[in-house]
């Protein structure tokens, strides 16, 4: 017995050891699929964008996630101008930034935070209501200054230091004061419901939703998205033609530059949106698959104009010989 006793004792003992080592082999496997399942998860793309992009890139996102599993894209909305100073102020990162106007990507991050622009859509300029905005029955294309300035209605436009929209509310409203022959116009628009100013162009949809103002400086696209009434502008104010950038031209507008107190005076031109990938974005290769794939015809530009923005692609880029190659295929050399 003194004999058996020990014998059976370590067998208990290796049976313990082996069951240490499966338990630790175990431990070993487990972190280790844990890494690797990190390792393998979804790459993550941050998109800053204009406000009135925010219904088609939603779109655009989900079917490029579709066709690029493991991809999960982030979307950030502000006015375009706010989207570049979060790069150049705030040294945020981000791979892909939209612009309204594709100016903003010239002006405020070409050449120390981007070397190249893609001009990809156009929009057009509209006055905007709903059922409930005040003296909505009598507005139209011939009297919707005089419906604004009238002091029992509330308008609203975005801030143009902010947001192209906003400044184009501006230039919108010196181009009627030439069309319309209204002298002092712009001036007495401008002045009128200045505490309706809001960052970006979709703040004031809110507003009008919830009868503070009755009429907005908006977007056409935006306006047909979000199912709002608008009233079509002539093409000498919209500034959505082409041929008229002449006319355009001949108003201005001030906002602020790069550096705090310089001020950029901006001439009147139609709507251009652009799109860049900034110089530090951490992650090109997929940023440069999300904009080869919103430039594509059948799939984002195609999302584009099902949500009322007409495609320019392919368009001239001053900047072509700093495109990606695998982009290239969607501009124009000048």
């Amino acid at each position: 017995m003194q004999y058996i006793i020990p014998k059976i004792k370590g067998k208990v003992m290796v049976k313990q050891i082996v069951r240490r080592i499966f338990y630790f082999l175990f431990l070993i496997i487990f972190v280790s699929c844990n890494i690797s399942d990190k390792n393998n998860s979804s790459e993550e793309i941050m998109i800053f964008h204009a406000g009135s992009l925010s219904v088609p890139f939603k779109e655009i996102a989900e079917e490029f996630e579709k066709e690029n599993p493991g991809v999960n894209v982030v979307l950030e909305a502000a006015g375009s101008r706010t989207c570049a100073r979060k790069i150049t102020d705030l040294n945020r990162e981000c791979d892909v930034m939209a612009s309204a106007d594709y100016k903003v990507i010239d002006n405020l991050l070409i050449p120390e935070y981007a070397d190249w622009n893609i001009k990809f859509a156009s929009n057009e300029m509209v006055i905007v209501y709903h059922n409930k905005s005040r003296i909505n029955a009598k507005i139209n294309k011939d009297n919707w200054y005089e419906i604004l300035m009238n002091e029992n209605v509330a308008f609203g436009r975005s801030d143009p230091n902010s947001d192209p929209c906003g400044y184009r509310a501006v230039l919108v409203s010196k181009l009627a004061e030439k069309y319309y022959k209204q002298t002092g116009l712009a001036e007495k628009l401008l002045q009128k419901d200045v505490n309706y100013i809001r960052p970006k162009e979709v703040d004031l949809i809110g507003l009008l939703e919830t009868n503070v103002i009755d009429y907005i400086f908006l977007y056409r696209s935006v306006a047909e998205q979000h199912g709002l009434k608008y009233i079509i502008l002539p093409d000498s104010i919209n500034l959505n033609n082409p041929k008229l950038a002449g006319l355009y031209a001949t108003v201005t507008v001030d906002i602020t530059g790069k550096k705090p107190g310089e001020i950029i005076t901006k001439k009147g031109e139609p709507i251009v949106y652009g799109v860049t990938i900034p110089k530090n974005a951490p992650n090109k290769e997929i940023a440069i698959k999300f904009v080869g794939f919103l430039l594509t015809c059948e799939k984002g530009m195609a999302i584009m104009e099902k949500n009322g923005q007409q495609s320019l692609v392919p368009s001239p880029a001053k900047t072509y010989n700093k495109i990606p190659k695998e982009l290239k295929q969607y501009v124009l050399e000048r």
